[in-house]
C-alpha cells in the first residue's frame, strides 16, 4: 500500500495541472484493476487534488520570482514607479498652470 501511495503521489506531481475529472479517471482505472479500494480511491483523489493545488501555487510563486528578477535585471519600471511618475507629472503640470495664471 505504501508503494502504491508513493506511486500515486509521484503520479500526482505529473497531474499537478490536470483537472479533477482526469484524476478521477486515472484513479478509477486503478480501482478497476483492483489496485485500490473505493475508500482508498476517494482519499487518493483528495490527496492528488490537494497536491496539484500545492504544486500550482508553488509554480506560480516560482514564476513570479523569476519574472521579478528578470524585470529588475532588464531595469523595467514597476507599476508603482510609473504611478509615482504620473503623480509627479500631474503636480508639476498643476504648478506650471498656477505659475502661468499668476504671470498673466
Amino acid at each position: 500500500m505504501i508503494d502504491l501511495f508513493k506511486r500515486g503521489l509521484l503520479f500526482g506531481l505529473g497531474l499537478a495541472m490536470t483537472g479533477k475529472e482526469q484524476i478521477e479517471q486515472v484513479v478509477d482505472e486503478l480501482v478497476k484493476k483492483g489496485e485500490l479500494s473505493r475508500e482508498e480511491s476517494k482519499k487518493m483523489i483528495q490527496q492528488l487534488m490537494q497536491r496539484g493545488e500545492e504544486e500550482k501555487n508553488e509554480l506560480k510563486r516560482f514564476l513570479r520570482e523569476q519574472l521579478k528578477s528578470l524585470l529588475e535585471e532588464l531595469d523595467v519600471a514597476t507599476k508603482d514607479e510609473i504611478r509615482r511618475l504620473e503623480e509627479r507629472i500631474q503636480r508639476l503640470e498643476q504648478q506650471g498652470d498656477q505659475g502661468q495664471d499668476q504671470g498673466q
